[in-house]
């Protein structure tokens, strides 16, 4: 199994992480990030599974434990895929202020969110 966003941080800085966003739960079929718009969220999936899609072909599943719409924010760019709920999901929603301040106030968030962006989107 694939290592997740989650499984690089102990519970307790699971526990704040959580505990700095908004729990949402979208139905299956939706898109909570949509390719080509602006990074303004990024999600924790907590249950559930999305595809990841660029230029409407899949490229990615991903499911609890993961985090979505990271890239953009890190890379202060737009969107580079749509993702769409292939389950009902349980997700924690983060605003671009959220995450600049677990950034801030967590050096493993920071360093574990740039991983994660970086092997996701590695430098050309």
């Amino acid at each position: 199994m694939a290592e997740t966003f989650f499984s690089m941080f102990t519970p307790e800085e699971i526990a704040r992480i959580s505990a700095s966003g908004t729990h949402v739960t979208l139905p299956e079929g939706w898109a909570p990030i949509s390719e080509r718009t602006g990074a303004d969220k990024a999600y924790v999936i907590l249950e559930g599974t999305v595809s990841v899609r660029a230029h409407g072909q899949e490229v990615a599943q991903l499911g609890p434990g993961d985090i979505i719409g990271e890239a953009a924010i890190v890379n202060h760019s737009l969107r580079t895929a749509t993702v769409v709920a292939l389950t009902p999901l349980e997700l924690i929603h983060f605003t671009k202020e959220q995450l600049d301040k677990l950034n801030v106030e967590m050096p493993a968030f920071h360093e574990a969110l740039e991983r994660t962006a970086a092997e996701r989107f590695p430098s050309s």
